[in-house]
């Protein structure tokens, strides 16, 4: 059973024929075309989700896992809105995301009819592609919807598709109509770049950066980088997002800088800075890089440039291990291994305090991260705590994701859940309670897997705005930090989770050994901390350093 509406089979059609295999659906009337049609559909995995904030997000979380597009399909008004937050996340992050909307036609917009809102164009400034399809212009609608999947796939970030549906709506037939869609490679337009030019600087220089941002996990990059590193004038800088692992790469980058002195800076500063990867957390390296600026900065990265810096000078439109390869000549010097001799410092005094540390975050933190299963996959929640998670030492084995396109709060529950959806390996998704409640409409998705782990720091409040400077200073610490006395206790039996909540680190301990054990359904742990010492305890963890 197929859609009759000629709109709706082409839009199908398309979607099928550049191989999209995941379509994500929020109920409603005006899309029913395309809900029929994606639905019966023989090679297309339908899943449907009620809230579109979250099944956009939900989308996003499997595409990023599988590294190709994912169509969200949704009703007319409002409901298209709910989609932003999303939309904008895969724009900085780079996700393929197509999104399908259902409207009506032209002639009832604007003139109080139901559920309408002007939808063409509506997420302009965060969207590579916008196709605003009209019924009976066939070969129009054609160019335009290969133009949003072409976009998507080679560009990888979110199209907008806007499909106006008169009634009826529900009107079927036997058999899709097939369309015939030309499916090219994409020929790209690079940066003109001489590269004798940088190879010459990059055997010449004694101190090298590298610094690699959010990064998909790459086998290739990963033993290219153990090669460079070798070569004791390079330093490499990675983060949690990074998914690279080396005793000689600097992993807590805001563990190592926060107690250097001016002298100390300006003996890092490096004469060639190269970055790689999406977005960096470390707001400590941005400082220090913005007022210390390298000679060189180039940027490595097949789509976007990004002068995070204010100092680029090169942009590389070349796939980084590619580029890499390249590089060549070591040059003596002590560049790295006064680093490294830095990073062991920080790693004594590190292991100090924790081990002597009272029951508060950093103390629950470094207990998590040392139950999770190794070969598995961890998402992190924004705000505290993603950068918790960045002034320890994590298993290499491990894969670790977090938004950090917009690092907002909202929807990283919904991108977890739909990671772990298509995962083999089991996941875990480490959440403050903040960010949690913001999206506990996550958990309304019959897709969420048994083996799904979910991990809630329950500081009662916004934990970040103690420690940030600002806010202390104002009368208005209540608007900052929204106290509250929620648990998720209820909300777990309401959607089938097994739950446990634990408020010491003796019932932490006993709770996470059995955290991972096989269960019927997927499981929720809050740990509930004081709120009045985790401040206390990180500014001094950082004094000690």
């Amino acid at each position: 059973m197929f859609p009759k509406k000629e709109l709706a089979q082409l839009v199908i059609s398309v979607c099928h024929q550049y191989n999209i295999d995941t379509v994500v659906i929020s109920p409603g009337s005006r899309n029913a075309p395309l809900t029929i049609g994606f639905s019966n559909h023989p090679s297309i995995e339908t899943l449907s989700v009620v809230d579109e904030r979250c099944a956009a997000f939900f989308a996003m979380g499997i595409a990023q896992q599988k590294q190709k597009p994912v169509a969200i399909v949704c009703s007319s008004g409002s409901a298209l809105l709910n989609y932003y937050p999303a939309i904008a996340e895969a724009f900085y992050s780079n996700i393929p995301l197509v999104v399908i909307s259902a409207d009506r036609p032209k002639h009832l917009i604007d003139i109080g009819d139901g559920q309408t809102i002007r939808q063409e164009n509506v997420f302009e400034n965060h969207i590579l592609f916008s196709a605003n399809l009209v019924e009976g212009e066939l070969e129009n609608n054609k160019e335009l919807l290969i133009e949003s999947l072409k976009t998507s796939i080679y560009k990888k970030g979110p199209v907008h598709i806007n499909v106006p549906f008169d009634e009826p709506l529900y009107e079927t037939i036997e058999e899709l109509k097939e369309f015939n869609f030309p499916v090219s490679d994409e020929s790209k337009t690079k940066q003109s770049v001489n590269y004798d030019e940088l190879k010459s600087i990059w055997s010449s220089s004694s101190k090298k950066m590298i610094l690699v941002g959010s990064n998909y996990p790459d086998n290739e990059l990963q033993g290219i980088l153990n090669e460079i590193v070798k070569d004791e004038s390079v330093l490499v800088l990675t983060e949690t997002t990074s998914n690279l692992y080396n005793p000689k790469f600097i992993n807590s980058i805001d563990k190592l800088i926060f107690p250097l002195s001016e002298i100390d800076l300006e003996e890092l500063q490096p004469e060639v800075l190269l970055t790689l990867g999406g977005m960096v957390i470390s707001k400590k390296i941005k400082q220090f890089l913005r007022k210390y600026l390298p000679k060189h900065h180039w940027h490595v990265d097949e789509l976007k440039a990004m002068d995070t810096y204010h100092c680029l000078s090169e942009f590389i439109q070349e796939k980084p291990s590619e580029f890499l390869k390249e590089l060549e000549g070591e040059k003596e010097s002590n560049y790295q291994k006064l680093w490294l001799n830095k990073k062991e410092e920080r790693v004594i005094k590190h292991n100090e305090y924790l081990a002597n540390v009272e029951y508060s975050d950093l103390k629950v933190f470094d207990a998590i991260l040392n139950h999770i299963p190794a070969n598995s996959q961890v998402q992190i929640s924004n705000s505290s705590t993603i950068r918790y998670s960045q002034l320890f030492d994590l298993n290499p084995s491990l894969k670790v994701f977090c938004n950090r396109g917009t690092s907002g709060i909202d929807g990283s529950t919904s991108t977890a859940i739909g990671a772990a959806f298509v995962n083999e390996s089991p996941t875990t998704f480490i959440t403050g309670d903040l960010s949690f409640f913001y999206d506990s409409n996550a958990l309304w998705n019959a897709n969420i897997p048994k083996s799904f782990r979910l991990i809630i720091l329950n500081n009662a409040g916004g934990g970040i705005f103690r420690f940030i400077p600002g806010p202390s200073t104002t009368n208005a610490t209540d608007y900052f930090e929204t106290p509250h006395n929620l648990t998720a206790e209820h909300l777990a039996k309401m959607y089938g989770f097994d739950y446990v909540a634990v408020s010491n680190l003796k019932a932490l301990k006993k709770g996470l050994s059995d955290f991972y054990s096989e269960s019927a359904q997927p499981k929720i742990m809050e740990i509930f901390t004081p709120k009045e010492i985790n401040d206390v305890v990180l500014k001094n963890y950082f004094k000690n350093l």
